[in-house]
């Protein structure tokens, strides 16, 4: 093979390798990050003492107890005088142990029903039920003595996680995560190596490679900071933008760590590469200068004295 092709293939090859990398690294999270649930609730679990999240989950819980009270009881009169005990009530609930039991106990379910669907074959919509967690403030009421605390019904009511109509797209999407996760990294590495070895000068090759990795994991930085600022604008007005802000950066925290690997490793390579290739040339001369001058022969001596 011709120097020139090799090169030509070499370029292309390293090309294919650098490109696949941020993508790669996106499908694999969310194919292996995401979709364990052991890993899910391990990320989703410091988020229980995140004041904003916890402010959301008190909004949100007390919301639903007042909507139960005014449909069970005729006390819409008592509303506004009730509104701050369920509040803070269900505030002090977020501080407890209990909570934190409940939060991961309710993400594991979530994460399970969702994964289940995402399997399976059934078509009705994915949903949750928040009895249990109604059921501690209710009892956190009672303990507070709240006005009509012990007349709260605590209903199995469900909560859709995802609709029927979005679990075909939803597991067709997943089927090609999961393919993905695994090939698209591994032909990245495929590619890579065959680009170097087939490379006529491979030290360019390497600083090449490394450079269009530190590029990838770059760019997907960038993805992430895009997607988290598209993804509070998109939020209606109610939702509460902190709170998912910080779901957000938990759920993203392991690619967003594998992107600054990404960064910093390719430049490291990268720089490595070429400081060896600029400090080798210099050790060679220091040493061609240090070397003493050859002995001379006996047929150079100088003839002058027999002459």
């Amino acid at each position: 093979m011709s120097p020139r092709l090799r090169s030509a293939l070499s370029a292309v090859l390293i090309a294919l390798s650098c490109l696949l990398v941020p993508f790669g690294a996106l499908a694999a999270w969310a194919a292996y990050g995401l979709a364990d649930t052991g890993r899910y609730v391990t990320t989703m679990a410091p988020l229980a003492t995140d004041p904003d999240v916890r402010e959301a989950v008190a909004d949100t819980v007390g919301e639903g107890i007042l909507r139960a009270v005014d449909q069970h009881l005729d006390v819409r009169p008592l509303r506004g005088s009730v509104r701050p005990f369920v509040h803070d009530a269900v505030r002090s609930f977020t501080h407890t142990e209990a909570f934190r039991v409940a939060w991961d106990t309710g993400n594991r379910v979530t994460h399970d029903a969702v994964l289940r669907a995402l399997h399976g074959e059934d078509t009705r919509d994915v949903t949750v039920d928040l009895a249990p967690v109604t059921a501690q403030v209710k009892r956190q009421l009672t303990l507070d003595h709240v006005p009509l605390a012990q007349r709260i019904s605590v209903e199995h009511t469900a909560v859709a996680v995802l609709p029927a109509d979005d679990l075909v797209r939803l597991r067709k999407g997943f089927h090609v995560l999961e393919v993905a996760g695994f090939w698209l990294p591994v032909a990245a590495v495929a590619f890579a190596t065959a680009g170097i070895g087939l490379a006529v000068h491979r030290r360019r090759a390497v600083v090449a490679t490394a450079l269009g990795t530190a590029l990838g994991g770059a760019l997907l930085v960038l993805a992430l900071a895009v997607g988290r600022r598209l993804t509070l604008a998109d939020l209606p007005a109610d939702m509460p933008h902190p709170a998912v802000g910080a779901v957000y950066d938990a759920l993203t925290g392991t690619l967003r760590t594998v992107a600054w690997i990404l960064l910093g490793l390719g430049l490291t390579v990268a720089l490595t590469t070429w400081l060896t290739r600029r400090l080798r040339p210099a050790r060679s001369a220091r040493r061609r200068r240090g070397s003493p001058a050859p002995a001379s022969t006996p047929a150079q001596a100088p003839t002058r004295a027999r002459a």
